[in-house]
């Protein structure tokens, strides 16, 4: 599946360098995760989705980006999502279309806000639609 214009110029306004650790929220079937795993060398992505299908989807387009180790994926609805024993924290979290972090579910916002506030560095940074938006009020 080819990339959308859109779904490109976010992934270009991300600040991606190649050992980040990104999580997506929200991949679908992961088109964006692809294009954030092949600027990656010793970094890694985790694509999450609370859809099952959109998961599936995401692993058979992806075989060789997980294969690789720089792309994993996930069934998980953001405002449950927790970093696994041993998971390490993420740098970089980046949404689209997701909306609990686009402003048309406010109240499920801040909930995805508490829990990725506790999965991610002291210096993470959040991109929702290619745009940095505060992590932490």
């Amino acid at each position: 599946m080819p990339a959308s214009p859109r779904l490109l110029a976010a992934v270009d306004a991300l600040p991606l360098r190649p050992d980040l650790r990104v999580l997506e929220i929200g991949c679908g079937p992961g088109v964006a995760a692809r294009l954030v795993a092949a600027r990656l060398t010793t970094g890694h992505i985790l694509a999450t989705d609370r859809s099952a299908t959109a998961i599936a989807q995401a692993t058979a387009g992806s075989a060789a980006e997980i294969a690789s180790g720089r792309m994993s994926v996930r069934q998980v609805a953001a405002e449950h999502f927790v970093l696994d024993p041993g998971e390490e924290p993420y740098d970089l979290v980046f949404a689209n279309r997701v909306g609990a972090l686009d402003g048309r579910h406010p109240a499920l916002g801040v909930r995805v806000l508490a829990r990725l506030i506790q999965a991610v560095t002291p210096q993470a940074r959040l991109f929702v639609e290619g745009r940095e938006v505060p992590l932490r009020p």
